[in-house]
C-alpha cells in the first residue's frame, strides 16, 4: 500500500525538518513590527511583505475545525482503509492556522483506527508524528479517550 507523502519545496523544507525532530513549528514573519504566523510556508509575509522569517515552536494542541469521511475513496490504496477521516485542525497557539491530517488512535495506527462516531467539531486534539516513506508526518490524537 502506498499512502500519499508530502512534496517538499524550498519554503516548506524547514517544516519537515522540524517534524523529523518531533516538533511542530510554524513559519512566522521576523519583521519587528509584524510577527504574523503563516501556513503554508512562503517566502514573503502576506501582511507586511517582509522576506524575514523564523520558525516558532507550537504546543501541538488544537481543535478539530472540520472533518470529512471520504466516501467513496478515490485512491485505490485508501479504499481498504475506509472509513477513515480527514481533518482540519485549528492550532491552539495560532487560531488562524489550520493543518490537514488524520485523527488516529496512536501515532503509527492505521487511518481507520478511530471510530468516526467519536469525531466532533471542536474536539481537543494533540499532535503525534509517524514516519511514512522517510517523512515524519503530523497526525492527531483525541485528547480525551
Amino acid at each position: 500500500m502506498a499512502l500519499l507523502t508530502p512534496v517538499t519545496d524550498e519554503d516548506g523544507a524547514p517544516f519537515w525538518e522540524y517534524t523529523a525532530r518531533g516538533e511542530l513549528r510554524i513559519q512566522a514573519c521576523a519583521a519587528p513590527d509584524c510577527g504574523e504566523l503563516r501556513f503554508p510556508p512562503r517566502p514573503c509575509c502576506p501582511h507586511c511583505q517582509s522576506f524575514d522569517s523564523e520558525w516558532r515552536l507550537m504546543s501541538g494542541r488544537g481543535r478539530i475545525w472540520s472533518y470529512v469521511l471520504p466516501h467513496p475513496p478515490l485512491l485505490p490504496d485508501y479504499a481498504e482503509l475506509a472509513p477513515y477521516n480527514a481533518v482540519l485542525v485549528e492550532l491552539a497557539d495560532a487560531p488562524r492556522i489550520r493543518l490537514a491530517g488524520n485523527v488516529v488512535a496512536a501515532p503509527d495506527a492505521p487511518l481507520n483506527s478511530v471510530d468516526p462516531a467519536r469525531l466532533r467539531i471542536g474536539a481537543a486534539v494533540k499532535v503525534a508524528f509517524t514516519e511514512i516513506d522517510g517523512v515524519a508526518v503530523p497526525r492527531w490524537l483525541l485528547e480525551r479517550g
